[in-house]
């Protein structure tokens, strides 16, 4: 029996196992054995939906256990990875007992988290949003002061890819529907400043789409900070700098998009790394570890005709995973593996309220007919049925009612009280 251990159960891991799947006879000698630390699949595409309200939380969450039909699921922490001896152990819970894992062939791919570039002031005062914005809202409609209420509405995004742009977009349509609840402020008081390192936005999309994308977010009324970076933030200012120059935002949240790097125990493993992410080969298998693959936001594949890393999006994710099954099952049957070529099918982005672009092989697409295409495509690609009927309701009722616009609080917060400033007057608002 050999066993093949998957770590991660992103888009990376979780669809290397479904072609594993497709392989699988009903008296197989191969074992797969996925593990992850939730048992589920968040479907990121949406979450900037997610964050404005648009779409319910679990909408996009998708059960492992009901995408597995031939592999076997273990929810733990991996610790640590001995290539060695060819073994995953995993952390304790109080409720459940440490293990190790053997495993003959291994595919990482535990995803990653936000790289902060070693700018610790943000990565404590950054915000990841809708109570957030809520909160911003209610202090603001009750703010005297013109200064401190400018502050208070002003929102700065940290990166122009993917993310940032869908997530500018969606937090200016939250705020500015939202206004209409409070009458103390206008849609013109409200701010959201883009701010991104190069020089165009959406990176590795085409140019006039990118240039179209950008002249939409201007006309919404979203500042655009290119060849910009941030350099601190300390939860009341902004500090953006650009050659030649720089400038202080007075605001309250920044949400940051712009970095991603691997996991701690992915940096900190036998495997070499390049910028904290592990190093592959054409075959998307760990230098120096035959056996042993990585795939998604772990691992560090550079274009070829760019000769920068691949940007990290669930669609590359995917493909790793697709093409890692491939190579498992023609290892394990003595075939040549496959070399990794990438060529996305499409890029797609929605940049606010009926408006997107795309580019479908070789075919440029913008405005309303975008942003209807995006919605099929990714819909189509959520791996559970029931999932795809809840987003419909979901963005059906979108269409039909406002917004939700109440913070919810999860727990009973009995932390001491302090005493922050107050006002002397208050019948000026209440």
């Amino acid at each position: 029996m050999k066993r093949i251990v998957v770590l991660g159960g992103g888009f990376a891991g979780v669809e290397c196992v479904r072609q594993l799947q497709r392989g699988l006879r009903s008296n197989s000698t191969t074992d797969i054995l996925l593990i992850s630390e939730q048992n589920f699949l968040l479907f990121r595409p949406m979450l900037p939906q997610v964050a404005s309200g648009t779409i319910n939380t679990r909408n996009i969450v998708m059960p492992i256990r009901s995408i597995l039909k031939k592999a076997r699921f273990y929810e733990g922490r991996v610790r640590a990875i001995d290539p060695a001896t060819r073994q995953v152990s995993l952390w304790g819970t109080p409720e459940m007992t440490g293990i190790t894992v053997n495993y003959d062939y291994l595919v990482v791919a535990l995803g990653g988290e936000p790289d902060f570039f070693g700018m610790s002031g943000i990565k404590r005062n950054a915000f990841r949003m809708q109570n957030r914005v809520m909160d911003m809202l209610e202090q603001a409609n009750n703010e005297p002061d013109e200064g401190a209420k400018r502050a208070l509405l002003t929102f700065v995004i940290v990166g122009g890819g993917f993310s940032g742009i869908e997530t500018a977009g969606e937090l200016h349509d939250l705020l500015v529907d939202a206004t209409k609840h409070y009458p103390a402020i206008s849609r013109d008081e409200v701010r959201v400043v883009v701010v991104e390192s190069r020089p165009a936005i959406l990176p590795g999309f085409a140019e006039n789409l990118a240039k179209f994308a950008y002249k939409a977010l201007v006309r919404r009324g979203i500042e655009m900070r290119l060849q910009s970076r941030l350099m601190s933030f300390d939860r009341s200012e902004a500090e953006v700098s650009w050659e030649g120059g720089s400038e202080t935002i007075h605001a309250h949240t920044l949400i940051w998009t712009a970095g991603f790097t691997a996991v701690n125990m992915v940096q900190r493993s036998v495997f070499k790394t390049v910028n904290g992410k592990i190093a592959v080969n054409d075959h998307l298998e760990v230098e120096g570890y035959p056996g042993v693959f990585a795939a998604g936001d772990c691992s560090l594949l550079m274009d070829p005709k760019l000769g920068v890393p691949y940007a990290p999006t669930g669609h590359l994710a995917a493909a790793q995973g697709k093409i890692i099954a491939h190579n498992l099952s023609a290892k394990i049957n003595g075939q040549p593996l496959k070399k990794f070529r990438y060529k996305p099918e499409y890029q797609m982005a929605v940049i606010g309220k009926r408006t997107g672009v795309a580019l479908i092989h070789g075919i440029r697409i913008q405005g309303v007919a975008a942003w209807m295409l995006w919605r099929t495509v990714f819909l189509y690609k959520m791996p559970v049925f029931s999932k795809r009927l809840r987003v419909i309701v979901d963005w059906t009722g979108d269409l039909l009612f406002d917004r939700d616009i109440a913070r919810l609080t999860f727990m009973n917060r009995q932390d001491e009280a302090k005493d922050y400033r107050s006002l002397d007057v208050v019948d000026e608002f209440w």
